[in-house]
């Protein structure tokens, strides 16, 4: 009975020992990683855009915009609300390789700028906790995104709204819930609900408020 008793004990060690390391791994290093990876997703994007190469390099003449490469990063957001430091990639595509490594941009929704719903999800917890904080976002923030070449300053107009992952049309080329009527240039922010889990969506709505181009100080009202 007692070397029965002994054996248990050891697994039970063995197991909490082990759950602590998964935890640590999901807590930390997850993070850390991520981190690493934005990171180097933003210093890849301006160095190209120091360069005047890649999809920063103004056309010389009217051109059809290159389409988003999936799993490649083509802007970086910024939310002062949420620190002067806070500072992401946004990649093509919302699958799990990609959302390790910054925001993904769903794929068939709008592109930055454009008239329809230009749609970002975020992981709340892991991975960099990169939307962690959306619950602190209020109507009227401003949320800024640049590829480059233009700045573009969304304002937020409603959320943060709280869905089931079903809700589908929160992504909607023209978004109900927030009150839009007609087509605009809108800006959707998507998380998980509650931080550790994913029954339900946070989301975030806003307009197009300004652009920008880079080098100028002199924001600019978009044309309708």
């Amino acid at each position: 009975m007692r070397v029965i008793v002994r054996t248990l004990s050891e697994l039970c060690i063995t197991a909490g020992a082990l759950i602590v390391l998964f935890v640590g791994y999901v807590l930390f290093w997850t993070g850390v990683r991520a981190e690493g990876a934005m990171n180097d997703q933003i210093g890849r994007l301006r160095a190209e855009w120091s360069a005047g190469s890649g999809r920063a390099r103004p056309a010389a003449r009217a051109e059809p915009p290159r389409a988003y490469e999936p799993g490649e990063p083509f802007a970086i957001m910024s939310i002062p609300r949420l620190g002067a430091t806070w500072h992401k990639p946004v990649l093509e595509g919302t699958g799990t390789g990609t959302l390790k490594k910054g925001l993904g941009h769903y794929a068939g929704t709008a592109r930055l700028g454009a008239t329809g719903n230009f749609a970002v999800a975020g992981h709340r917890r892991t991975y960099g906790d990169p939307f962690k904080d959306v619950p602190r976002l209020r109507p009227g923030d401003a949320v800024v995104l640049t590829d480059g070449t233009t700045r573009y300053t969304y304002r937020i107009d409603e959320g943060p709204y709280r869905t089931v992952p079903t809700d589908v049309a929160v992504l909607d080329p023209v978004p109900r819930k927030p009150g839009y009527t007609r087509p605009g240039r809108y800006l959707t922010l998507t998380t998980c609900d509650p931080e550790w889990g994913h029954s339900h969506r946070l989301i975030v709505w806003a307009h197009l408020d300004a652009t920008q181009p880079v080098d100028t100080g002199h924001p600019q009202a978009p044309r309708r």
